[in-house]
């Protein structure tokens, strides 16, 4: 079924049609969830938000983004909005002193799930909203037009937030492992 046909269904009251848009949208809203919010209780939480607020709001969807786009875009302001609403925790400071990744790592040849990992650690030292464009862009492989619409953040403020979180983690990297080793 189309994006059409499937709001369609649900505002005739077609349960299953609005199952189908959960099913289509779960994995974008688990990253976007996951990226931001480290609580798993809250997550739980405001994953039923969004879906309790798309399904309140699917009639005024607009056709001018595809409908997982949109989705995006509330759960990222809906993790915004709790994030708001609760002070940082250190780990969530955007720049600055933050903690750095652990390593155990010894003088010898990294391996590919050894990279992964240690990408992944200095990932999640990232504030919450770089962690969420790091993923969109680079997991997700969204366009930065798509990332727009999801974060209603400039193209400009985007362009600059990713370059600012791949420049944090370049640093956190070489301060604990050789430019050679990476």
């Amino acid at each position: 079924m189309t994006d059409q046909e499937l709001i369609q269904a649900v505002l005739n009251g077609n349960k299953q049609a609005f199952g189908v848009i959960i099913k289509q949208s779960e994995g974008l809203v688990a990253q976007i969830m996951f990226k931001m919010i480290t609580d798993a209780h809250a997550r739980k939480d405001l994953v039923q938000e969004v879906y309790m607020r798309v399904y309140l709001s699917i009639g005024e969807f607009k056709f001018q983004s595809k409908l997982n786009t949109w989705i995006g875009g509330i759960a990222y302001k809906t993790c915004l909005k709790y994030l708001d609403k609760r002070p940082l925790v250190t780990s969530e400071i955007m720049e600055g002193d933050y903690p750095l990744m652990e390593s155990g790592m010894e003088t010898r040849a990294i391996t590919q799930k050894e990279l992964a990992g240690i990408l992944k650690g200095a990932i999640d030292q990232l504030s919450p909203i770089f962690r969420t464009l790091v993923m969109l862009y680079h997991q997700e492989q969204m366009s930065l037009e798509e990332i727009v619409a999801v974060t209603a953040l400039p193209e400009g403020t985007v362009k600059n937030y990713l370059y600012r979180a791949r420049k944090l983690l370049q640093k956190s990297l070489l301060v604990k492992y050789k430019k050679e080793d990476l």
